[in-house]
């Protein structure tokens, strides 16, 4: 096999990276210059939640797995996008939108959900994103599939304005299953040729709840 075409799913870390709600944002400062020291570096301070990340169980729940507990194998593994496109803004995505990608919900298999709501990024309407339904989530859970790629801010309702906190179902299905989720994904559009190859490692960063990663999908050429 031979690769033929790799496509960024990631979003840049640095100060215009978009937080989650009450988050910072990263920041990036000069460490060290060529002209003074003979090279050039930066120091970097974010959340372990910015930007392109993954979640672990231990997020959601105190006895779930830690980051470096996980198996990598959950990071990588044939995709399918399944695409939820042109909701209103909040809609719930049901198990009903699932169903015409079935079949190929099996044990093994990334989930990416294609909401389009990428386009927002940077915008208060990125806020606003459509969210995955408790049951749709369970549903996936039952199929087998442990990994949850979304291409906005979470899979459940993210809080801001008007909208308060709710009880986080699709995270407490998806980690309470032992899986992660990925999250701020983009360029999901992209990925139009078939059986995507999805790969998103986290950074081994000293964190038990999440890490940044970087996220592609991969075309082989048989």
């Amino acid at each position: 096999m031979r690769l033929r075409r790799v496509v960024d799913l990631s979003r840049s870390i640095g100060p215009d990276t978009q937080p989650y709600p009450g988050d910072a944002a990263p920041r990036i400062s000069t460490a060290t210059t060529a002209a003074d020291s003979g090279f050039n570096a930066v120091r970097v301070e974010l959340g372990s939640h910015s930007g392109t990340h993954a979640d672990a169980p231990y997020h959601f729940l105190d006895d779930g797995a830690r980051l470096d507990e996980l198996p990598l194998e959950l990071f990588t593994g044939p995709a399918v996008v399944i695409d939820v496109t042109g909701r209103d803004d909040r809609s719930p995505i049901g198990r009903v939108d699932l169903a015409p990608w079935e079949d190929q919900l099996v044990s093994g298999t990334v989930v990416l959900l294609h909401t389009g709501w990428s386009a927002y990024y940077r915008t208060e309407r990125y806020f606003d994103h459509p969210y995955l339904a408790g049951d749709a989530a369970r549903f996936l859970v039952e199929c087998g599939v442990r990994t949850v790629g979304v291409d906005c801010l979470s899979p459940d309702e993210t809080p801001h304005g008007q909208h308060p906190g709710g009880e986080w179902p699709a995270h407490r299905a998806i980690l309470g299953a032992g899986g992660t989720i990925i999250e701020n994904l983009c360029h999901l559009e992209y990925i139009d040729f078939p059986r995507p190859w999805f790969s998103a490692f986290p950074i081994r960063l000293a964190s038990d709840d999440g890490a940044p990663v970087r996220a592609v999908a991969m075309s082989w050429r048989d």
